[in-house]
């Protein structure tokens, strides 16, 4: 099966290089999206840019993709599913929640000349960056692309309801599949309160497990895949 790979914030396609060539020895087609602003410098690319990006990937598969979004990338995998419900086989959604419709996709830190850059890792002390060491953590900082503020702010717009019936999976590094469980049936999650289909796969990690579990990410994603 063709698994797109969205990945969060401040990330290029490289960052799934580990994952992908697990995928392939599994016998899985991984294709890591390098999009709009996440490393050709395009400090103007806007959301919409972004969303065409993954549409136009997803339009490219031979046939009906696992469609891979990680934190906030989460929205963009959403809106694959909103924009292409008919071609989707499943969403899996890593470390993250769908953004509802009218919201912004990604404005959680402050915007420097056009961007919001790597802020550190004082805001992800605890579970998030448990996992990873020193070396792993410098390598993220120094590979981290400021996000242009046209992505960051961008105002997320759902529209067809079909988006309800693509299965999805939820992945949970550092929570608990009882602690999303929690989340949506709160109300705290209403796009997947209203998924026809929701399942839950757990992975023990903090919040980028392609950088700290590789190898266990890419076989929780291919029995996704499989299953669909």
């Amino acid at each position: 099966m063709d698994i797109l790979l969205i990945g969060g914030l401040w990330l290029d396609g490289s960052a799934w290089d580990r994952v992908a060539t697990e995928l392939e020895s599994l016998g899985h087609r991984p294709v890591a999206l390098t999009l709009p602003g996440q490393g050709d410098k395009a400090v103007t690319a806007t959301l919409d840019d972004q969303v065409a990006a993954v549409l136009a990937a997803v339009d490219a598969a031979p046939g009906k993709p696992l469609v891979v979004g990680h934190s906030a990338a989460c929205a963009l995998a959403w809106l694959a599913a909103d924009r292409r419900p008919e071609r989707l086989a499943k969403v899996a959604l890593i470390g993250g929640i769908p953004t509802p419709d009218g919201q912004p996709y990604a404005d959680f830190f402050e915007v420097r000349d056009g961007a919001m850059p790597f802020p550190g890792w004082e805001p992800f002390q605890g579970p998030d960056a448990a996992d990873l060491d020193e070396a792993a953590r410098a390598g993220l900082a120094a590979a981290a692309i400021p996000v242009p503020e046209g992505v960051a702010r961008g105002v997320v717009r759902l529209t067809d309801e079909r988006r309800f019936e693509v299965p999805v999976v939820v992945v949970c590094p550092e929570f608990t599949p009882a602690q999303a469980r929690k989340w949506i049936d709160g109300g705290d999650v209403p796009e997947l309160a209203r998924a026809r289909r929701v399942d839950f796969a757990d992975i023990d990690s903090g919040h980028w497990p392609m950088i700290s579990r590789p190898v266990e990410l890419a076989r929780v994603l291919a029995a996704v895949a499989e299953a669909a």
